[in-house]
């Protein structure tokens, strides 16, 4: 695991606004951003997700206009706490750079921790090189932590969740995790994008939630029925079907595709959804 750390002070933003959305939020929490597959609709963003503990709030994947929508789901900037980048592709990883020039522009002095793939990580720092983030002044403290290519790796382990990721099949390097809430001893396990696999099994496994990607049976991706399938096999609780084509893309019930191979709960997560754990 590798550490990046660069050292700054307050920025000069005392005369921005801000208007805030709040909604009330019971912890812990899993607050679903977005729920579309690539091509995201007006009201289906590409999906990302929030995991909201007493003292960590956790931002899964970063798209499209991420503070904005932070505040709408009533999770304030300044409460981020970390940024766990699942893979590199546009629909995941296209918001960090906005997310943190954000922050910065509105006044954030805290730390921030963004972890990945070293594949990911290394790929993040190019491109915020690119926008030329070592001339921002005053800017906060960013750690970039790179995670190993290996099965249940360290992610985290807070006073709310131990987290863990795994390798799962995509067309780039790509990790799934597994949340273990402290608080509740529930567990929630999230693919991502993959093809069906036995590491997400063995990730999911006996989980009380699986949230799973149902974005069709292509390359590097997995229909709603095969997503019931690694159900059954982690033999999770409630299976919550995310990353799904939207729109003019979309294909039908996928609830029932799913529940030709899953018996239990079967949800399909929606944008600004909140699940227990």
């Amino acid at each position: 695991m590798q550490l990046w750390w660069r050292y700054t002070s307050r920025p000069h933003s005392s005369n921005w606004l801000f208007l805030t959305y709040r909604r009330e939020i019971t912890v812990p929490k899993i607050i679903i951003l977005g729920s579309s597959n690539a091509v995201p609709t007006k009201n289906h963003e590409n999906t990302h997700l929030a995991i909201i503990g007493e003292e960590r709030s956790i931002l899964v994947d970063c798209v499209s206009n991420p503070v904005v929508r932070l505040e709408e789901a009533g999770v304030d900037f300044n409460d981020l706490t970390d940024v766990i980048v699942t893979h590199f592709h546009p629909d995941h990883a296209s918001g960090i750079p906005l997310l943190l020039m954000d922050m910065w522009l509105m006044g954030r002095t805290k730390p921030i921790n963004v972890y990945g793939l070293h594949f990911t990580m290394d790929r993040l720092e190019d491109l915020m090189g690119f926008y030329g983030w070592a001339e921002w002044p005053n800017f906060f403290p960013v750690a970039f932590y790179r995670l190993p290519e290996a099965e249940m790796a360290f992610v985290m382990d807070c006073d709310d969740f131990k987290i863990v990721s795994s390798p799962v099949r995509h067309m780039v390097p790509t990790i799934g995790i597994r949340v273990e809430c402290k608080k509740t001893d529930k567990v929630l396990a999230y693919s991502c994008d993959t093809e069906p696999c036995e590491q997400t099994v063995r990730l999911a496994d006996g989980a009380d939630i699986l949230i799973h990607e149902a974005g069709g049976a292509t390359f590097g991706h997995s229909s709603a029925e095969q997503a019931g399938e690694i159900a059954s096999k982690a033999e999770a609780e409630k299976l919550y079907l995310i990353h799904y084509p939207t729109g003019r893309f979309a294909k039908g019930n996928i609830a029932a595709e799913a529940g030709k191979t899953f018996q239990g709960e079967i949800i399909i997560a929606k944008d600004f959804m909140t699940i227990d754990i």
